[in-house]
């Protein structure tokens, strides 16, 4: 039975035909837990119905929206027509039709006819109906985003929080058809490139080893004879020395450059003595003249702190007489400056490895272009989930010229290209683009390529881009083996990002997100604090996970003999306090409601009204979200329950729902909801146990459509668990949360493979996860839309 169109509209999606908006909801929890009535006869449920309610307007005298429904028969296979059949179901359940001025069947007759329809419907031939269905090309949504650049620079940064919400399909927020792009959105992608770029890489490296340059003019001396000259040069005119001091921060061996060149006279040349902290370290000589000057290279100790460094004129010179006539002259040296570059053996400062991850090395002179090309090929690859193609580094190498031609850092101009990356469509977008697919009709069915493979598993199980391992994989052609992929759904699972897959699943198929913006009546409830919103929240996650990393059954869910709780999960619940402040596993004491998530705090609570328990809402979210069987829409103009003080203190909310319930128009849905609501009502609003309402005892009692009671939630969870409706709804939930699409009628046949799957394998999760990935809705596409035709 396949769930459509909850808490979603298709007729506001671009492209999609009113008519399809179809509703298979499921309607009758009696249907529902029975399964299938396939013994029933069209004539005999469906003819009569249509004749009373339907043939006047859709009949052989009036075939009004040109449907005529006389026009079937009792050997009619609703399944050759699924999509108008599902449009019939909708319109029953959605009071839709017949129209307000015509007679109207009761509730119970809408819900009969609804669920013997759906069973028809069942009897799809699934031998020759083959269709995996196909996902609009889709964007990253918010989480998707934030995850994807965390991964691809190692950020933690969230910018996509500042993006406009994302919208809601199917009870999920990575539906491809509702992600449009208004143009708000992409300006806020332009934005946040430029500050993921400049977070990542730094614009300009500083040069390793340190190098300092100090100008001799700026030496002290204490002789006229040495003294600055030209205006750039220390002049060293006599025997004497000038010094600086330089304060190193840190201690090793340093090299001193010293730039130098002398007046020459005499039958040597100028002698320049270097010393540090008054230790002669060495003695030069400097023959060159003032065209050319000498650069002579130390390697020196520093110390930390300061540390003087001298130099020295030995050998003055001054004889005009000389009997040599070319030697002749005043002999002077010249000191243009000294260079410190150090420590040279101090590992350099390391750069953030958002850096690294990009640009691993600087080039050398020269091959800035080719360095470049090198560094955008894996990081482009990385970024559009598939290799590179030349174009694209053509192009993003262009980018890199033009900053270098105007005078940026190499870094600078990779910072461009990075920005360019992560703006474009082909980053922003899950792309599966049915290329070079021929016309025939063998064409009208592909097998995902490796790549696109890599991107829907590590979406689905990580909200995030494929890692290398995944990459190499689908470099290798071996994602297409179901062996190899298997093995990697394993390796995934038990990775810490497959957390993000729960948080974010479990947040909107059990509807915890909603924690966040609950609000229990604070005057009523003063213990409902951050800390315990936040706790009761990772409770219902951590069972979830604990399910799907241990390749738990799936029926834990609903019952398990453990929980996991905090100090303020402990106290709220009355359970003996853990050691230590984070969550422990905890076995459950025999005779404790507390096992399963239908009695977690986080869903008692979102469940409930601000002031009071809702056994309305608790009954309709087990239908909904645990069986797969939304009730119709309420009839319009229905008054809500009276929840005065004095009426509170006059009756239980058990017998004010009964009378409720007595009206007409409430029966149908109430008596399917109320008494599955009724089974938690021991658990006041905000999770708590309890045996009075106000002054009433509580009943927690209840019958079922089916004819089936129980006593309290336990009994209930019992019968929840037993048969196969769980496990059904719960693979269509996560089936269209891992397409990111909603399921159509052809879907039912693997929605049934999987099921028996998940039955062959103890009801294992791990059949659940692989049964999905391993479908062919999740490895293949059709190429053509149908409704295009």
């Amino acid at each position: 039975m396949i769930c459509r169109n909850q808490g979603f509209d298709a007729t506001a999606v671009p492209g999609r035909r009113r008519g399809i908006r179809i509703t298979l909801c499921c309607g009758l929890l009696a249907v529902a837990m029975t399964g299938p009535g396939g013994a029933a006869d069209y004539e005999e449920k469906a003819v009569p119905f249509f004749g009373e309610y339907c043939f006047d307007c859709h009949g052989n005298d009036r075939k009004k929206a040109g449907v005529n429904l006389e026009t079937y028969t009792g050997d009619v296979a609703l399944f050759k027509e699924p999509k108008f059949w599902q449009r019939v179901i909708e319109v029953i359940e959605t009071r839709e039709m017949p129209p307000e001025d015509k007679s109207q069947p009761t509730n119970e007759q809408r819900f009969e006819i609804a669920s013997f329809l759906r069973e028809q419907l069942k009897a799809l031939d699934c031998d020759t109906l083959v269709n995996p269905g196909r996902v609009t090309i889709r964007r990253l949504n918010r989480n998707e985003y934030n995850n994807t650049i965390q991964d691809l620079f190692g950020l933690k940064l969230t910018l996509a929080d500042n993006f406009p919400n994302d919208e809601v399909g199917y009870g999920f927020d990575n539906i491809a058809d509702v992600l449009s792009i208004p143009p708000i959105l992409m300006e806020k992608y332009l934005e946040a490139a430029e500050d993921v770029a400049t977070a990542a890489i730094v614009a300009k490296v500083p040069e390793w080893p340190p190098r300092e340059r100090h100008e001799a003019e700026g030496f002290v001396s204490q002789s006229d004879d040495v003294r600055p000259a030209q205006g750039r040069y220390l002049g060293l005119y006599r025997e004497g020395s000038g010094f600086m001091e330089f304060n190193a921060a840190t201690p090793g061996e340093y090299e001193l450059k010293v730039k130098a060149h002398g007046d020459q006279a005499g039958p040597e040349p100028p002698k320049l003595a270097i010393a540090l902290n008054g230790r002669e370290t060495a003695v030069l000589d400097v023959p060159q003249h003032a065209d050319n000057p000498g650069i002579f290279d130390l390697r020196v100790q520093f110390n930390k702190g300061d540390n003087r460094i001298q130099v020295s004129y030995l050998n003055n010179f001054n004889d005009g007489n000389y009997p040599v006539p070319e030697l002749a002259g005043d002999r002077n040296l010249y000191i243009d400056y000294i260079e410190i570059t150090g420590p040279l053996d101090a590992a350099p400062p390391r750069l953030p490895e958002s850096h690294t991850r990009i640009i691993p090395s600087r080039p050398e002179p020269g091959q800035e272009i080719s360095h470049a090309r090198t560094i955008l090929e894996k990081f482009v690859t990385k970024a559009y989930r598939r290799p590179a193609t030349g174009d694209e580094i053509k192009r993003l190498t262009e980018l890199v010229r033009l900053v270098l031609e105007d005078g940026g850092t190499f870094e600078e101009s990779i910072q461009l290209a990075v920005q360019a990356v992560i703006s474009s469509p082909k980053f922003l977008f899950r792309w599966e683009l049915d290329r070079n697919v021929l016309s025939d009709e063998e064409q009208a069915i592909r097998n995902l390529n490796d790549f696109e493979i890599a991107s829907r598993v590590s979406y689905y199980l990580w909200n995030s881009m494929p890692d290398d391992e995944l990459l190499a994989l689908a470099r290798e052609g071996q994602l297409s083996n179901d062996a190899v992929l298997s093995d990697q759904i394993d390796r995934m699972l038990q990775d810490s990002r497959s957390m993000r897959f729960v948080r974010n699943f479990v947040g909107q198929w059990l509807q915890i997100r909603n924690l966040e913006t609950h609000s229990p009546d604070p005057a009523l409830f003063p213990e409902f604090t951050p800390e315990l919103r936040a706790a009761m929240r990772q409770e219902t996650e951590l069972l979830f996970n604990a399910v799907i990393s241990n390749n738990l059954p799936l029926d834990t869910l609903i019952d398990s003999d453990f929980t996991y709780i905090n100090k303020a999960l402990a106290g709220h619940y009355g359970f003996p306090e853990p050691e230590g402040e984070e969550f422990s596993r905890v076995l459950l004491p025999a005779g404790s409601p507390r096992g399963g998530v239908l009695t977690h705090g986080s869903i008692l609570t979102i469940t409930s009204n601000p002031t009071r328990t809702s056994p309305v809402v608790r009954g309709k979210w087990v239908l909904e979200q645990i069986l797969g069987t939304p009730p119709p829409p309420p009839p319009p103009n229905v008054p809500e329950l009276e929840a005065t003080r004095e009426i509170a203190e006059s009756a239980s909310l058990r017998q004010r729902l009964e009378i409720h319930r007595d009206k007409p128009d409430c029966a149908g849905c109430h008596s399917k909801m109320d008494p599955i609501g009724f089974a938690f009502e021991n658990f006041d609003a905000i999770g708590r146990w309890r045996d009075f309402d106000d002054n009433f005892p509580i009943d927690p009692s209840g019958t079922l459509p089916d004819g089936a009671s129980f006593n309290g939630p336990q009994d209930l969870k019992n019968y929840l668990s037993s048969g196969d409706t769980f496990i059904r709804a719960l693979t269509e939930k996560m089936l269209t949360y891992a397409l990111g699409r909603g399921l159509e009628y052809y879907d039912e046949c693997a929605v049934a493979k999987i099921v028996d799957s998940i039955n062959n394998n103890g009801r294992k999760s791990s059949a659940l996860i692989k049964g999905i990935i391993l479908s062919d809705p999740f490895l293949k596409r059709q190429t053509k839309d149908p409704e295009d035709e």
